[in-house]
């Protein structure tokens, strides 16, 4: 009978080798009713440690770098809302600079968070490269993309009331608030989702059982990118006395 090799105590496993995989994921790699082609849109809701677990091992690259930049769209048309930008620019303009800004963003966004999170994941004992956890993020993403289609039917509603302080066809007809007060906690549903998704996403192919080490593989990934930003913001006002 032959012996798979164990590591030494401070050699990295690798999550996706045949004697690790059943271990690792809190998800079993099949069940029963896993017949058919692989369906990872589908999965991915449900079963996203089982999901990011086939698509690393059969093609870290799958719809990556698409799902990035869609992401990003919607994250562009999020920023202009939140900084009223139709009260600077017009609507045409706004959907224009998101669709074209959106994805060079969201790419940028996905290999600078990869980075960062490969970089404080390994403190923690996290293992996957940078490849594998750009295919966590865009895969947890996939909430976030399909919330995307939700700004048609609210341009159709309020059109540019979205980007600006104003709303006067809101405030002209008061109903309205109701379809879009439903978009928003939609749009609010799939985002915490999304955000659940990462964690375990990123916890599948760092080799964490627990998807709380996930989300503190995120967290100290962002603290290590604002922390430094809020010290020079901090600096700079005192410096120029503006506290």
């Amino acid at each position: 009978m032959s012996m798979q090799p164990i590591p030494a105590p401070d050699q990295p496993v690798n999550p996706y080798a045949s004697s690790q995989i059943e271990v690792l994921g809190a998800e079993p790699i099949s069940r029963p009713d896993d017949t058919g082609p692989f369906q990872p849109f589908k999965t991915i809701w449900t079963r996203p440690r089982y999901t990011v677990r086939r698509i690393v091992a059969q093609d870290p690259d799958l719809h990556v770098l698409l799902l990035a930049s869609l992401a990003g769209i919607g994250e562009a048309l999020d920023n202009a809302s939140t900084r009223n930008a139709g009260d600077k620019i017009s609507l045409p303009i706004i959907i224009a600079l998101a669709c074209a800004l959106g994805p060079l963003g969201g790419l940028f966004s996905l290999y600078i968070s990869s980075f960062l999170i490969r970089w404080t994941g390994s403190w923690m004992g996290g293992v996957a490269p940078s490849q594998h956890i750009r295919t966590a993020i865009a895969w947890g993403s996939v909430p976030v993309v399909v919330a995307l289609p939700l700004w048609i039917p609210n341009l159709l509603l309020v059109g540019s009331d979205l980007f600006t302080a104003e709303t006067p066809r809101l405030d002209a007809r008061p109903a309205l608030w109701i379809p879009v007060i439903a978009i928003m906690v939609v749009e609010l549903v799939l985002a915490i989702w999304s955000l659940v998704l990462l964690c375990k996403t990123v916890a599948e192919v760092q080799g964490f059982q627990s998807a709380w080490r996930g989300l503190g593989n995120l967290i100290l990934a962002g603290l290590v990118l604002f922390v430094p930003l809020i010290v020079i913001v901090v600096g700079v006002m005192a410096a120029t006395g503006q506290f």
